[in-house]
């Protein structure tokens, strides 16, 4: 499960920065995670959880984690047809060829950070 080292990277990059701005607790941590990111929201807060656990010094104990979700969107290239892709590589529904061209739904960041 490649979730819990992407939520460690994460959470060091929070803290890091959250330091940097004088807080001593984080207590809300906001990410963008786009469908085709590769990433699973479900998997993320379970190891959001594990990790609130173990660095109880850095997260308040009612700290939360909340998901953006963003859509994906793909315009071909061909026939400029704008569409809704279910994978990365997906033929266009106006002109049948694998030229769609992806515009978000990758997006794997963090949005916000709440903290004291």
């Amino acid at each position: 499960m490649h979730e819990m080292a992407l939520m460690g990277d994460i959470l060091q990059i929070v803290w890091e920065d959250a330091q940097r701005q004088g807080f001593s607790k984080v207590t809300k941590v906001e990410l963008t995670v786009g469908k085709l990111s590769q990433a699973m929201p479900e998997a993320l807060e379970m190891a959001f959880s594990i990790y609130k656990e173990q660095y109880n010094h850095i997260f308040d104990q009612s700290a939360e984690i909340k998901f953006d979700i963003e859509e994906a969107v793909a315009c071909c290239i061909e026939c400029n047809t704008t569409y809704i892709p279910d994978r990365k590589i997906t033929i266009c529904p106006g002109c049948g060829m694998p030229t769609g061209n992806l515009i978000k739904g990758e997006t794997f960041q963090v949005k916000s950070y709440e903290g004291s």
